[in-house]
This record gives structure tokens, C-alpha cells and sequence, in this order.
């Protein structure tokens, strides 16, 4: 058997290290929430991971914030996701992820809106947001305001509704197929031959079932 042993000086370097790294990170939430008291609602310093919730209306002022200040440098958008909650009034979140490369460093920020809230398109701040928040619109149906070309990125044009909402029907509202009488593609409702949620989540190892008793029967018995 073969045992790992830890160091423990490496251990307790390694301690000291998260912690600092912890500190860094609370006295420059706590510096972002004092710079700019009115655009950033909290901000969260956990497992060295910072998250600013911000309002709509200050998106922009506060991506550029992060991208210049010099205290910061965060130039690169990772991503520009969405989440939706439907037991929120404010159901859908619209999530930007940041990476500072000079200081090695990521931020999250997170705008709450409801389904007719528009959000402030930051194509201008970072070129790569134009894809990433046709995706958002296309899937959530969160609008953009000011995108130089908000369309359909993941689904056809013709599609009906936002595919990543909670309350979209799994099997969609039309399917496309192959019409071989007409000989081309076709468009039509979805139509069902059987109820499609009802599910049995019974596991099968919970069900009873009676034993089969076998037993050798010899040639005399037959």
C-alpha cells in the first residue's frame, strides 16, 4: 500500500497563500463597491472568485471600469452567458466573465432583468461581445439594446421562441422534415401520438418482483 505523504511546510504555505490571495481579493471588492457606490449593488469575494452584481443601467459604465482603470486591466471577455430563474420577478441573469491577464485575475458581473428589461449591448467595449449576446437573445430572449446586428445565432430564423427558457416545452412548438410526396422540407406543428411527460422514476431495483424458483427435475418426474 502506498501512502502520500504531505509536507507540512508546503501545506501550510499553501494555506498562507490562499489567504492572502482571499485578502487581495475582499480589499478590491470593497475598493470597486467604494469607487463606484451607486453602479454596483454587492460585491462577493468567495473561493477567490469575485462577483459584482450591478444594475442594467450601469453595465457599460462599469465594464469599462474594469477594462481600464489601472488597478484592474481586465481587457478580455471570456464569455457573456444567461440563467434563467422563472420564481424571480427578475428572472433572467445575464452574466459577463473577465480576465485580467497583467494581474492573473477573473471577475464575474451579473445583471438581473425581467422578460421586457432591455440590456445595454457592450459590442463597443469589447468587439467580442457581438456573438456572445446574439446567443443570450437567441436562447433566453434577452433583448440588447444598440447591437449593430441582434440576430438568431444557434437556432433558424424561423424558430419559435427561446429554446433555454425554464417554461419551453422540451419537444419544441414545430418539427422540420423531409416531405416525401411534396419532395422537399416542410414545417409543421409538433404533434404527439402519446402524453410525452408522463415519466415513471421508479428505479428498477426498488420494485418488487417475485423470485423464480428453479428446481432440477430429474427424467423419472417428467
Amino acid at each position: 500500500r502506498i501512502q502520500f505523504l504531505i509536507n507540512p511546510l508546503l501545506y501550510s504555505n499553501f494555506i498562507l497563500k490562499m489567504e492572502k490571495s482571499q485578502e487581495i481579493h475582499n480589499n478590491f471588492s470593497q475598493s470597486v463597491v467604494d469607487m463606484m457606490p451607486h453602479s454596483v449593488y454587492t460585491a462577493v469575494s468567495a473561493n477567490g472568485e469575485l462577483t459584482l452584481s450591478v444594475p442594467a443601467s450601469s453595465i457599460k459604465e462599469v465594464l469599462l471600469f474594469l477594462r481600464d482603470h489601472t488597478s484592474c486591466q481586465f481587457k478580455v471577455l471570456i464569455d457573456i452567458c444567461g440563467v434563467d430563474y422563472p420564481e424571480r420577478e427578475a428572472r433572467f441573469e445575464v452574466v459577463y466573465h473577465l480576465l485580467s491577464v497583467k494581474y492573473n485575475s477573473r471577475v464575474r458581473v451579473k445583471v438581473a432583468v425581467d422578460e421586457l428589461t432591455p440590456v445595454d449591448s457592450v459590442v463597443s467595449i469589447f468587439s467580442s461581445a457581438g456573438w456572445y449576446e446574439r446567443e443570450v437573445w437567441d436562447l433566453y430572449g434577452v433583448f440588447f439594446s444598440n447591437h449593430p446586428d441582434l440576430r438568431r445565432i444557434l437556432t433558424d430564423y424561423g424558430f419559435d421562441g427561446h429554446p433555454m427558457r425554464r417554461d419551453f416545452p422540451l419537444t419544441g412548438h414545430t418539427e422540420i422534415r423531409y416531405d416525401e410526396a411534396e419532395k422537399r422540407i416542410v414545417t409543421e406543428p409538433v404533434e404527439l401520438a402519446q402524453e410525452f411527460r408522463v415519466f415513471d422514476f421508479a428505479s428498477p431495483w426498488d420494485q418488487k418482483v417475485d423470485p423464480v424458483v428453479l428446481q432440477n427435475v430429474s427424467p423419472e418426474d417428467k
